[in-house]
């Protein structure tokens, strides 16, 4: 595996926090960090082909057309924009 270096700068309460973390599964900080990485690069692409699996061949411009096919209605008890938003 070809590995490669990043000057990695955090602020020093996040950097506290992982390296107590780190500690507490015993291994170093910067193994701690490169799984963490990991972790949330997995998580990033699953999330992105489940999304585009379940798109399938959809597009925004699909989703345009489907929006414009929806009558104009008052929302529904509950769903209204709170007033500060209107």
């Amino acid at each position: 595996m070809i590995k490669a270096t990043y000057p990695l700068k955090l602020p020093q309460s996040v950097k506290e926090a992982a390296a107590r973390l780190a500690k507490a599964d015993g291994v170093s900080l910067n193994q701690w960090i490169a799984s963490a990485v990991a972790q949330k690069v997995g998580a990033m692409e699953t999330a992105t082909d489940f999304l585009r699996r379940r798109a399938g061949g959809a597009s925004g411009d699909d989703f345009a057309k489907m929006l414009d096919r929806v009558a104009a209605a008052s929302p529904q008890p509950g769903d209204e924009l709170p007033s500060d938003r209107h």
